[in-house]
């Protein structure tokens, strides 16, 4: 059985952080225009104020798995081994990353019942991973797969057709489109 490796952030659940960032802030950033992973950033000088506070809010706590999500994750499941793998390493704020971990690993046994336990990956460094399929936001932790899957985000979204061809990558913009390219594209894609 080929294995899937899907990324958590942005991927499985949208807006759990742009909301914390939107209510510090107080107004909704022109996400456009953003072009850095690390959305943070923006803060400038304000960023250590920021994850003073930020550290001890449960970013999972009203999150939600994006549309479509769970259904073909199940769906997908039949035919695959699926491992959900996720970075819960705040850069700003290492001290507190086990925090992080203990709320991204409840929300992914509440939301993903079907999908054993044993199969979350809390890593820093995805490279280490070996998978056949990989989906995820950035580019560099979908590398080394047979099939490598981005889902668009705020920070890839302006990378052309043309350079994710030269690397072989394969552009998403949702569940749906996983769920055709991976169940009704099978064979043609593996």
């Amino acid at each position: 059985m080929k294995s899937i490796m899907v990324d958590m952030d942005s991927v499985l659940t949208s807006g759990n952080f742009s909301k914390i960032l939107e209510d510090y802030l107080g107004y909704i950033p022109d996400y456009k225009n953003i072009k850095n992973y690390y959305v943070q950033d923006i803060l400038g000088d304000k960023k250590e104020d920021f994850f003073s506070k930020f550290k001890d809010i449960d970013m999972y706590a009203n999150a939600t798995l994006l549309p479509d999500c769970y259904n073909v994750l199940k769906e997908l499941s039949k035919y695959y081994t699926i491992y959900i793998c996720t970075d819960y390493i705040w850069r700003e704020i290492v001290e507190f990353a086990g925090t992080n971990l203990k709320n991204k690993y409840n929300f992914l046994y509440k939301q993903l019942d079907f999908i054993n336990p044993k199969n979350f990956i809390f890593t820093a460094d995805k490279s280490i991973i070996n998978c056949d399929i990989k989906i995820d936001d950035k580019i560099s932790n979908i590398e080394g797969a047979e099939t490598k899957i981005l889902f668009t985000a705020w920070h890839n979204k302006d990378l052309t057709k043309e350079e994710l061809d030269n690397q072989n990558i394969i552009r998403v913009d949702n569940w749906k489109e996983i769920r055709e390219l991976l169940l009704n594209k099978r064979s043609k894609i593996l």
